[in-house]
C-alpha cells in the first residue's frame, strides 16, 4: 500500500512514517524543506517538498495514495492564526477531491468541537467541518490531547524562574499525549482502517491536574518541590509578548488556556473519554524530558 504523510518528520511524522515503511508499505513524506530530503529518504520513505499552500503540489503528492495522513504545520507569522489552519484545511480537501484519495487520517485536538474560544484548535474545529463535506471519503479524525513535548518549552522558566506556569487554571486537568502514541493509532487507522465515513475518536495517554504534571517532570530533573504557578490571562499574554512571540500567536495561547481553565475544551472528551491502557503514561515521559532539562543546562 501506498500512504502520504504530511507535517514533515516531526514528533508524530517521523515515527508514522517509519513504522509504515518497516511494515514493508510505501510512503512519501511531505515537507516543506529540501535539507529534509535525505533523512527522509535515509527511512526508506520518499520525499515531496512544496508547500501545503499548494494545492497543484498536494494533489500531485497524494494521487496514487491509498491512504492520506494530514495536519496543519505551524505557522506563527500569520495574522489570522484560526483563518491559517482553516485554509490550509481547505487546501487539503481541494488536493484530496482532486486525487481521489478515499483514506484520510486527520490530526486535530481535544477542543476541536468549539467552534470559537479555543484559540488554534477552533482552527481545527473548521478544518474537520471542511473534511466532513467530502463525499465518498472516509475521514478520521485524531483529537489528540495536549503534546508532552509542549512541556519543553517550560524548561526556560524552570531553569530561569523555578517554576512552570500556564493560565490554564488551578489544579485543571490536563488530558495529556505522548506524539509517539498518536503516530502509533495513525498507523493503525491507515493500515487497519475502522471506519466508514467520517467520525472521531480522542487520543489520550494520560490525564493529570498541573500540580501532578509539576510533581512528575520536577521529580525527574532533581526539583521535587518545582511548584505550577497559575497565571492571569493578561499575565500570561503581557510574558508571550515580552518573550517576543506575535500579539496574533500570543491571543490565540492565552484563550486556548482559558478554554482550558474553564473546562470548555474537553467538555466534549468526556462522555467520550477513551480507555487509557498500555500507552506511555507522563511518568515514561519525564525522563525524556529530564534528558532535554540537562541538556539545555549545560549550554
Amino acid at each position: 500500500m501506498h500512504y502520504v504523510i504530511t507535517g514533515s518528520l516531526g514528533n508524530i511524522g517521523k515515527p508514522l512514517a517509519t513504522q509504515l515503511v518497516q511494515a514493508g508499505h510505501s510512503v512519501t513524506v511531505v515537507s516543506s524543506k529540501a535539507e529534509r530530503i535525505k533523512a527522509i529518504e535515509a527511512i526508506g520513505a520518499k520525499a515531496a517538498i512544496g508547500s501545503v499552500s499548494d494545492t497543484r503540489f498536494l494533489t500531485e503528492a497524494f494521487t496514487g495514495a491509498d491512504g492520506v495522513f494530514t495536519m496543519v504545520p505551524p505557522n506563527f507569522e500569520v495574522k489570522d492564526w484560526k483563518g491559517y489552519i482553516g485554509g490550509i484545511g481547505r487546501n487539503y480537501v481541494i488536493a484530496i477531491r482532486a486525487s481521489e484519495v478515499k483514506q484520510v487520517v486527520n490530526l486535530s485536538s481535544i477542543g476541536a468541537h468549539m467552534r470559537e474560544g479555543c484559540g488554534p484548535v477552533s482552527g481545527l474545529y473548521r478544518v474537520e467541518q471542511a473534511f466532513d463535506d467530502l463525499h465518498g471519503v472516509n475521514v478520521r479524525h485524531l483529537r489528540a490531547g495536549y503534546f508532552y513535548t509542549n512541556f519543553l518549552a517550560s524548561i526556560t522558566s524552570i531553569k530561569d524562574q523555578g517554576m512552570i506556569n500556564g493560565n490554564f487554571g488551578e489544579k485543571t486537568l490536563m488530558v495529556l499525549v505522548h506524539p509517539a502514541d498518536i503516530a502509533d493509532e495513525a498507523a493503525l487507522e491507515l493500515t487497519e482502517p475502522s471506519f466508514l465515513g467520517k467520525g472521531f475518536r480522542y487520543i489520550v495517554s494520560d490525564e493529570k491536574t498541573t500540580d501532578e504534571v509539576a510533581a512528575i517532570l520536577g521529580q525527574a530533573i532533581g526539583r521535587p518541590d518545582l511548584q505550577w504557578v497559575d497565571r492571569s490571562d493578561t499575565d500570561m499574554y503581557d510574558a508571550m509578548i515580552r518573550s517576543w512571540m506575535p500579539e496574533e500567536i500570543a491571543r490565540n495561547y492565552v484563550e486556548m488556556g482559558a478554554a482550558m481553565r474553564s473546562g470548555q475544551m474537553i467538555a466534549d472528551y468526556e462522555p467520550h473519554r477513551p480507555v487509557i491502557a498500555g500507552w506511555r503514561s507522563l511518568d515514561k515521559f519525564a525522563p525524556e524530558f529530564a534528558a532535554a532539562f540537562a541538556a539545555l543546562k549545560k549550554l
